[in-house]
């Protein structure tokens, strides 16, 4: 995700080493093979288990019932495609620093997801992520205005291809300093102020746990907006066991109560064996 996860986690990844009309149909063998409830969509961001050559992780994750991998640029799809799964949250051309609340890159970033967005449609994969730059003294008021001209202009291409953009909401206090979209709130304003059901927010667990808390009645009051979620252990972003503070078991049940049916996406940097981490999280969010 360029300078986003692809630059600014590159290391994390290292050491690690150590809802959509237009999706596939499930892999519901590999769910039931699993021992799966089948409530919750499982998905995992590829750059958390950066030794694993992708053909090999997809053959692993599929294993576990997990339907999807993430976070991927387009010389990856096919894999996927390969091997069954999809991509449920595809890279776009913008980073996280770089986004839609000045004005001066709407040019270039409008050029870029025109581009994206029908090789996204193409494969059959359902949304494409998208940032909203850091503020580097801009108030969010402007920042807001700014972001929501910027993508009323985007909403044609999207709702054409049956795409969705998905702006995610990160933390500024930990990892992602000066980084605009910190809260719901405001990503939510966004949401309204674009009025596209083609503009959805990534709800990132972790990311909120640190800016805001509150986490279940903040999914329930947004639910509306969000169209994809994260996990990821706090503190640290490892793994999402009795080891951190945050109880995914009763935050998924949440998100199966308001009736989404997208993916969560597992993103943590896991500390002990990857892929026996990765199984245990899909169990643990499997209500």
């Amino acid at each position: 995700m360029t300078i986003s996860r692809r630059s600014a986690i590159t290391g994390l990844a290292g050491a690690a080493a150590l809802a959509g009309a237009n999706l596939p149909q499930r892999t519901q063998a590999a769910e039931a093979a699993a021992g799966l409830k089948g409530n919750i969509r499982h998905s995992v961001s590829k750059w958390c288990y950066g030794k694993f050559p992708l053909d090999d992780f997809c053959q692993a994750v599929k294993q576990m019932g997990i339907e999807s991998v993430e976070l991927l640029d387009a010389k990856d799809w096919p894999t996927v495609k390969k091997h069954g799964l999809i991509c449920a949250m595809c890279n776009g051309p913008d980073q996280i620093g770089y986004g839609w609340n000045r004005v001066e890159h709407h040019e270039k970033l409008l050029k870029g997801f025109e581009e994206a967005i029908p090789k996204v449609a193409e494969f059959g994969f359902p949304n494409i992520i998208t940032f909203s730059g850091n503020r580097k003294g801009m108030s969010d008021e402007e920042g807001l205005k700014n972001c929501a001209a910027g993508l009323k202009k985007l909403m044609p291409i999207a709702e054409k291809h049956k795409v969705t953009v998905i702006l995610e909401l990160l933390n500024s206090k930990v990892n992602h300093k000066d980084y605009m979209a910190d809260h719901t709130a405001w990503g939510v304003a966004l949401c309204q102020q674009v009025g596209s059901e083609r503009l959805k927010l990534l709800y990132d667990i972790y990311h909120m746990q640190i800016m805001e808390g509150d986490i279940i009645r903040t999914i329930k009051d947004s639910h509306a907006f969000i169209g994809h979620y994260h996990t990821g252990g706090n503190p640290g972003r490892n793994e999402i066991d009795d080891s951190q503070e945050i109880y995914y078991p009763a935050v998924m049940k949440a998100i199966v109560a308001t009736g989404y049916k997208g993916f969560v996406g597992q993103e943590f940097v896991p500390k002990r064996d990857p892929l026996t981490s990765l199984r245990q999280a899909v169990q643990i969010c499997d209500v």
